[in-house]
């Protein structure tokens, strides 16, 4: 083992900042990353072994214990729930005899939740060993498992490959795309490399302006203006500037930039390169999720092939000096990473827990020198502004927010899939547009946005709106809104926090348990006003939007849906205690193996 790992860690040049690199092939190699090898890392990389195992031990694709030769990772979000996913979990337990989370007695498959994967559009679905399955029924589930013990290679069990980009001759995955409306910008016809060429006629600082004058805002969902940001970047000075393509979407319910990511790479990369050009960048970097891995070759070689276009490495489209190249960072799981310095610790091979402001990444990012951060759709639009000139793109959309937005829409519609629109667009259309009817509800942005009611369906989908990073999930009048969805978007922030803050690391836990109470029927509506006031407390304790916007599911929905709070309250009592002294003694007499002794009154 130590020689292998010796080599490993000498592949990737015995950098300790390439340490999710290493770690993620251990893991494939062993199944689990052994102790043997945290103390061979450790010794290599001059880390202490406390260093290396809190890596591990923070993102989810990493395991200190085996995993299984094969390990069924199933989705668990509230739209896998809502269509079928139960039934799917129980056929893999049945035909292993081993609930989630475990792994079979000989050690060949195991079976684990895991959180959304990117695939809204098409579940139940799950990774199995990096290849991804979709919309699986409980048949599907028993012959995987049949297939598996066979012996039979993950590739041939996933029979039922997506069609055109998908196919067997690049990908060969199961994952379909879903593009339902084409717009004018993303979508739009475009001759590749042209853009790029037009740029290296100008200085970067036109570019920059050109930029700000789109009125271009990050389509992460923050909504900062992205010429702007670029422009941070230039004025912080440093002898390196380093340019990240934020490529970890792991907001339930967003799949848009796999989809870009499967369709439209040159795209993205040309706008990279673009916006290494403005910032005299000699470095970009994609941190793509883990939940993508199975894009990683494929996307390796649309690098290769732009290299060899020259529109990548030395002397870009014939500009002297213009050197810019792209590297691919995975992640290891960790919805945190989402945010931009939780981000760059991860790239840095360290917890992605985010960073204080200031500095900000623009003055002190990655590795501390000046870094700009932007989503894949953000970059992917750099090039039509570049084509089409900002006036073009201001034309387009609201005034506050210029151009289109990707949606990924997924939930109880007849057409899941992404959409690019125009800014504006109301619920009340984007709902007809997805053959959408009986709608219960909106979740406009993902849990950590809001819930919306069919009062508010006339509002627009804008910045000075309901802005979203584009995940719209459209919740049915016969789902349970609080158990489907609150419920579940609550037990996924109790699991993503890093931890770092107290109120994130508590507040979250804490909120859950009062509405368990609820909607177990033992609550008070003195309990519903303290779970909508105790909500408020973690947007300003907290230093991450993650923290910041954790209890929105409960918040939102109190403001729009308090009737289905109230419906449960079965008293009128303002205090009704849930506490069963038998119980808790029971559980810490079981800890210390003792007897309870305590007697009912």
């Amino acid at each position: 083992m130590k020689e292998k790992i010796q080599s490993l860690i000498k592949k990737y040049g015995n950098d300790r900042g390439r340490l999710i690199d290493i770690l993620l092939d251990i893991q494939e190699m062993y199944r689990h990353i052994p102790g043997e090898a945290v103390t061979i890392i450790a010794d290599q990389l001059e880390l202490s072994k406390v260093d290396v195992e809190q890596t591990i031990t923070f993102y989810h694709f990493f395991s200190l214990e085996p995993v299984g030769i094969y390990a069924i990772y199933l989705n668990d979000s509230p739209v896998a729930w809502t269509h079928g996913r139960a039934e799917v979990a129980r056929a893999f337990e049945k035909e292993l005899g081993i609930l989630f989370n475990n792994v079979t007695e000989d050690g060949l498959i195991g079976l684990w939740d895991t959180a959304d994967i990117g695939m809204n559009d098409q579940e139940p679905a799950a990774i199995i060993n990096g290849i991804v399955f979709t919309e699986l029924d409980p048949s599907k589930a028993k012959k995987i498992i049949q297939g598996i013990k066979e012996g039979k290679g993950i590739k041939e069990l996933a029979e039922e490959i997506g069609a055109e980009l998908n196919g067997p001759d690049l990908l060969r995955t199961m994952v379909k795309n879903n593009i339902r409306k084409k717009g004018a910008v993303i979508f739009a016809d475009y001759e590749i490399g042209k853009a790029l060429k037009q740029t290296v006629t100008q200085t970067p600082e036109q570019i920059v302006d050109e930029v700000k004058k789109s009125n271009l805002r990050g389509r992460g969902g923050a909504g900062f203006p992205t010429g702007l940001k670029w422009d941070f970047c230039r004025q912080a000075g440093g002898d390196e500037v380093y340019l990240i393509c934020n490529a970890d979407e792991g907001e339930p319910g967003t799949f848009k930039e796999r989809v870009i990511l499967t369709e439209l790479p040159k795209l993205l990369f040309e706008g990279m390169a673009i916006a290494g050009y403005a910032l005299d960048a000699k470095q970009g970097i994609i941190y793509l999720r883990y939940e993508y891995r199975y894009l990683k070759a494929y996307l390796e070689n649309v690098l290769q092939e732009m290299r060899d276009q020259n529109l990548l490495g030395k002397s870009i489209a014939g500009k002297e000096g213009f050197d810019f190249d792209v590297r691919i960072q995975l992640g290891a799981g960790a919805y945190v990473c989402g945010e931009e310095s939780g981000l760059i610790e991860s790239m840095e091979g360290k917890r992605g827990e985010p960073r204080n402001r200031p500095p900000f990444p623009v003055q002190k990012g990655y590795l501390d020198k000046p870094t700009v951060v932007n989503n894949v759709e953000t970059l992917c639009k750099v090039v039509p502004i570049m084509l089409k000139g900002a006036d073009w793109f201001k034309a387009l959309g609201t005034k506050e927010s210029a151009g289109t937005k990707l949606l990924s829409i997924s939930g109880d519609c007849k057409n899941p899939g992404v959409y690019e629109v125009q800014w504006g667009m109301t619920i009340d259309e984007m709902l007809e547009m997805v053959g959408a009817s009986a709608v219960q509800a909106v979740q406009v942005g993902g849990p950590s946005g809001t819930c919306i009611d069919p009062s508010q369906f006339n509002r627009s989908i804008a910045f000075e709106d309901l802005a979203t990073g584009g995940s719209m999930i459209v919740i049915g009048k016969d789902r349970d809104l609080l158990k489907d969805y609150v419920l579940n978007f609550m037990s996924f922030f109790i699991e993503e926090t890093c931890g770092s803050c107290v109120p994130c690391r508590s507040l979250p836990v804490i909120l859950r348990n009062k509405l368990l109470k609820i909607m177990d029927g033992n609550g008070t509506k003195n309990d519903i006003d303290e779970l909508y006031t105790w909500s408020q407390f973690g947007k300003s304790a907290n230093r991450c939007g993650l923290g910041q916007t954790a209890a929105n599911p409960i918040i939102s929905t109190i403001d729009n849906f308090r009737g289905l709070y109230e419906d449960l309250v079965k008293t009128d009592e303002e205090y009704l205690s849930t506490f069963n002294m038998e119980q808790a003694v029971a559980a810490s007499c079981e800890v210390v193996g003792r007897v309870p002794n305590i007697k009912s009154h």
